[in-house]
């Protein structure tokens, strides 16, 4: 049986140089017979020369595979996708024709997990607002934080059971920290094989110091720290927010950051990109990083390490340890 024929669709060379190190292509040129050529979102009818394409290796700036685009293709079998959420790529068509889909998802989770771990440390320490403190007003003493400052014994809430809120939860099992776990599809001998207590998403909030969002962007988790919910969050407490911009009411936030009740981790945002000007970048207690938990720089290899690896172990056993099924869909982000 001849090698399949594999073709990137993703941003440019560029991204392919950044996803896959000069070892990695070796390797799957070893396992495919690899174009040369790139399909993009900028230019799709690059699939005029791609018919015979069985693989198809997706990325950030891949075209919509929607029926249109898989008819360029008839011969595609599976589609690989490099990188996190694939809800920007796929579409109910690829289940419909048999094309099965893998997806770099749970090697994006790494760095995710790692950030959200410095960030609990940090913001326990009170470092964060520490750092900010000693650069303005020059005096160690005045900066150093007081009261009870420091990780030992401290409740982190963890919302959602995603690939990334469990990576974390693992991640705090060393340190003298208390977990509590809140997503409602999970039951509590779930929560026990996790190392954790699961409670409503109130109680996770009263009892948090830390309350760490990792949930999907969905209808149903829309906002779902509002008003009242971020009133309910303990006095000194710190929200983290690594998932979607979409789950906390950004005004309701700024008013609570503004009375200097809450504290703030942010790296995903609604609106985003935030417009200049906007009350966040003023606000007290806030850290704000441009959309960076995911991978970037050499955090990329390691997607496109794990690519490959799924790649050949669907060209040697038919086989998928990272498969994204239509019924995924609904729950993942």
């Amino acid at each position: 049986m001849s090698a399949p024929r594999t073709t990137f669709a993703l941003d440019g060379a560029e991204l392919v140089s950044e996803l896959f190190d000069a070892p990695s292509l070796d390797r799957l040129r070893e396992i495919v017979r690899l174009d040369e050529h790139i399909v993009s979102r900028a230019d799709p009818r690059a699939l005029t020369d791609a018919r015979d394409t069985e693989i198809l290796i997706t990325g950030w700036g891949a075209p919509a595979l929607d029926a249109g685009m898989l008819n360029a293709l008839p011969r595609l079998r599976a589609v690989f996708h490099a990188a996190g959420s694939v809800k920007r790529v796929v579409s109910p068509e690829l289940w419909k024709r048999g094309i099965r889909v893998s997806s770099s998802a749970d090697a994006n989770a790494v760095p995710v997990a790692e950030y959200t771990l410095a960030m609990i440390l940090l913001s326990a320490k009170r470092a964060l607002d520490s750092a900010v403190a000693y650069r303005r007003t020059q005096d160690m003493s005045l900066a150093r934080p007081h009261g009870d400052a420091g990780a030992f014994g401290i409740t982190v809430g963890i919302v959602g059971a995603s690939r990334i809120g469990r990576r974390v939860l693992d991640l705090l099992r060393p340190f003298d920290i208390t977990t509590v776990l809140y997503d409602p599809s999970l039951t509590a001998t779930d929560a026990v094989a996790l190392s954790t207590a699961l409670v409503s998403l109130p109680d996770l909030l009263r009892v948090s110091d830390i309350v760490s969002l990792h949930a999907p962007s969905l209808p149903a988790t829309y906002r779902m720290l509002g008003a009242a919910e971020l009133a309910t969050m303990r006095d000194g407490a710190t929200l983290i927010n690594t998932a979607r911009g979409s789950l906390v009411d950004t005004d309701a936030l700024v008013a609570e950051l503004t009375t200097a009740r809450l504290r703030a981790v942010l790296d995903v945002t609604d609106p985003e990109p935030l417009p200049a000007g906007h009350p966040l970048f003023s606000a007290p207690g806030v850290t704000l990083t441009p959309h960076i938990a995911g991978s970037l720089g050499n955090e990329l290899r390691r997607m496109g390490s794990q690519t490959v690896d799924e790649i050949e172990r669907f060209v040697t056993t038919g086989e998928l340890a990272f498969e994204v099924r239509h019924r995924d869909l609904a729950t993942i982000a």
